[in-house]
């Protein structure tokens, strides 16, 4: 197939896509105007956006890969991905239109719910196995791993298959127990096994797939070790913001009774979905090599916030646990005790953030904290100093010590 006619194939997938999501939007709209949770409310809203966009990234960060490599895998594997969620939305959309907004207006809901039980596994799969496992280039990372990517290949399609053809009540469907349409009654107990076999086997390939990219990196250099950094640090941070976001969450509700969460708990509960689309993002940025090596001053950045937010939240929850316990016997409200976290967390955060810059620094970025040091140290005894031989000899030594050039001269103007 040539490159001309690979990069139309990209083009038709995005605009399938494209279609496929606009015919979707005003399904959604009319079922989200008759349910109880309407579009205009922050949840539908939200959620509905942060889906589009995390379905439009994926594809749309694959063409701009096949516009320039059509024959890149990584490319075309991003468009799958943003394939098979722009269908699961579709599917969703269409079953609850044609099962409860306005039934019988369409053909086969029931059908179409019951496929979409299992494309969670076909996303989910090609992004945490055969993603990971082929990035950069999109190659293996040794014939070694090559069990490995097809005991994930057949994880992902036995797992796909058996949710959607195992009997027994939708999990996924609009209607409350509705029996699966196109279940094979006779297979129940083959399904189950394929079930029990490979349901576990999913999220171990991920992680084998994840110690394949942590392999790869400790054999890269150069370029490739700069692409595996952006993956590797869009990865760590959606991590991260989940589990803040989890954690932040459960001790709230557990602090505060069951009342309502704050409103920066909400923000990171809104953010945290919309952060996948760091993944595809940051491949383009890697494959592209469109500011590739400003990873890592991002790396120095998302170290510095990330570890301040960790130890912000941590001294705001304990904050609110031991407020709440000394002030329950006073008070049964929460306010004074969430309001004193507060001012706490909002005195801390300038002095943590110098000390927490310092540390990654000192740990992380040795020899740019040691020639920093240098400067602030020649630049404190030049302040001091009248000999002009001693301030070339400390000039000479600061530039030895920062720049580590083979050979250092200095000449001075009369």
């Amino acid at each position: 197939m040539s490159d001309r006619a690979l990069r139309r194939s990209a083009w038709a997938v995005w605009w399938f896509l494209v279609v496929m999501i606009a015919a979707s939007v005003p399904l959604s709209l009319v079922e989200h105007s008759r349910s109880a949770e309407t579009w205009g409310s922050a949840a539908g809203a939200a959620g509905e956006l942060a889906f589009v966009v995390l379905v439009f990234t994926f594809p749309m960060t694959g063409l701009l890969i096949l516009r320039r490599q059509p024959r890149n895998t990584i490319g075309w594997l991003l468009q799958g991905i943003g394939l098979v969620w722009g269908l699961t939305g579709f599917a969703d959309n269409y079953a609850t239109y044609g099962l409860l907004v306005d039934p019988g207006s369409l053909p086969g809901p029931d059908v179409v719910a019951a496929l979409n039980e299992g494309t969670w596994a076909a996303a989910i799969g090609l992004m945490g196995t055969f993603l990971i496992l082929l990035y950069p280039d999109g190659r293996l990372p040794s014939r070694r791993w090559r069990p490995v990517a097809w005991l994930s290949a057949v994880t992902i399609v036995m797992v796909t298959v058996a949710v959607d053809l195992l009997p027994g009540r939708l999990e996924e469907s609009p209607i409350p127990s509705m029996a699966n349409p196109i279940a094979v009654e006779s297979a129940q107990p083959v399904l189950d096994v394929i079930l029990v076999v490979f349901l576990p086997l999913l999220p171990m390939c991920i992680l084998a797939s994840a110690f394949g990219l942590v392999v790869r990196f400790r054999r890269s250099r150069g370029v490739e070790r700069e692409q595996l950094k952006w993956l590797a640090t869009a990865g760590a941070l959606v991590a991260f913001l989940f589990l803040v976001t989890l954690m932040s969450t459960l001790v709230t509700q557990t602090a505060m009774g069951g009342q309502e969460v704050p409103a920066w708990v909400g923000l990171l509960q809104a953010v945290s979905a919309p952060a996948f689309v760091l993944l595809p993002i940051s491949i383009g940025i890697a494959i592209l090599r469109h500011g590739l090596y400003e990873i890592d001053v991002i790396i120095n950045r998302a170290l510095v916030y990330g570890l301040l937010t960790a130890a912000l939240v941590g001294v705001y929850l304990a904050s609110v646990l031991l407020l709440q316990l000394a002030l329950n016997p006073l008070t049964e409200q929460s306010d004074l005790a969430v309001a004193g976290s507060t001012l706490a967390v909002a005195a801390l955060f300038r002095p943590a953030r110098t000390r927490i810059q310092a540390a990654v620094d000192r740990r992380f970025y040795r020899s740019r904290y040691d020639a920093a040091r240098t400067l602030d140290a020649f630049a404190t005894r030049l302040r001091h100093e009248l000999d002009l031989d001693a301030v070339g000899t400390n000039l000479r030594a600061a530039v030895h010590v920062t720049v580590q050039p083979a050979h250092v001269s200095l000449w001075l103007r009369p």
